[in-house]
């Protein structure tokens, strides 16, 4: 089977091109071309086939060979990977996801900017099992250790954990934990942000079925309208990761269901072809 690998700001991807929607990409299939030591070594693995309601569908399984329904550093890479592989000549895309078709635009400088669409703040919606409006004030119990998160969705659900110290935060060691609190019947991918100032946010992110990950672009997106909402952030902000930034912008409020607009890189990092 013929592959690329890329990444998009550090997350990193196995990118296969099925034209004739030929292959079933299992959970035993993700698993083992994502493995680090016995197969290529991903975060994720993305299936770039057609699609009828679109340019193209992206089919993203995670590392663990569960489903997420969006990804913001992947969609990136599925723009620039169907131009590479000669899919599209097109510098603007659609892409069907499980959270609904996206627009993709790739610029002359190689960078990508991606419609994210309105955030979710509904609980029912997110999903997460509590009541009222919204989900901002999120109060996350650990065995009597409370922590407050500013829960929402970006397609797929994120909990953003406002820290004094991103770098010191015990990503590993709380992050699966609030991942698969009971509050989140489909577990979420949890963030550490500090908010720098009103237009630089730094964090890390547990990915939801992967693991703490350089780089999460829906964990950004979520990040900078959690700090809007919060901080008083500015309407455009950077977002610092392990592996690179990312520009975000947002304009919405809470009563106002503005796009996010997420800009950063997507590049090849190899290609190859291995036995499956």
């Amino acid at each position: 089977m013929n592959f690329a690998k890329y990444q998009g700001t550090g997350n990193d991807f196995v990118m296969i091109a099925d034209p004739d929607d030929s292959l079933a990409l299992t959970a035993e299939l993700a698993r083992s071309l994502c493995d680090r030591r016995f197969g290529i070594g991903a975060d994720g693995v993305i299936r770039v086939a057609p699609s009828h309601e679109a340019d193209f569908l992206m089919d993203y399984l995670n590392a663990d060979g569960s489903a997420s329904e969006m990804c913001g550093n992947g969609i990136r890479c599925v723009a620039v990977f169907a131009r590479a592989e000669g899919l599209t000549q097109s510098h603007g895309l659609s892409v069907a996801t499980g959270a609904g078709t996206k627009t993709v635009v790739v610029g002359e400088d190689g960078r990508v900017r991606v419609d994210m669409g309105p955030p979710i703040f509904e609980p029912s919606r997110i999903p997460v099992l509590t009541d009222g409006a919204h989900a901002l004030h999120t109060k996350l119990d650990l065995g009597g250790e409370v922590f407050e998160a500013a829960v929402l969705s970006m397609g797929n659900p994120h909990a953003v954990l406002f820290v004094d110290d991103s770098g010191a935060a015990p990503v590993r060691e709380l992050g699966p934990r609030l991942e698969q609190h009971s509050l989140f019947p489909n577990h979420a991918n949890i963030e550490f942000a500090v908010v720098e100032s009103d237009d630089r946010i730094r964090m890390r992110v547990w990915e939801r079925g992967s693991g703490e990950t350089m780089a999460c672009g829906t964990g950004a997106c979520a990040g900078v309208v959690a700090a809007r909402l919060l901080h008083g952030g500015d309407w455009r902000a950077t977002v610092v990761l392990p592996g690179g930034e990312v520009e975000v912008e947002w304009s919405g409020s809470l009563d106002s269901a503005a796009p996010v607009f997420m800009t950063g890189d997507a590049l090849e990092v190899f290609r190859g072809e291995i036995a499956v």
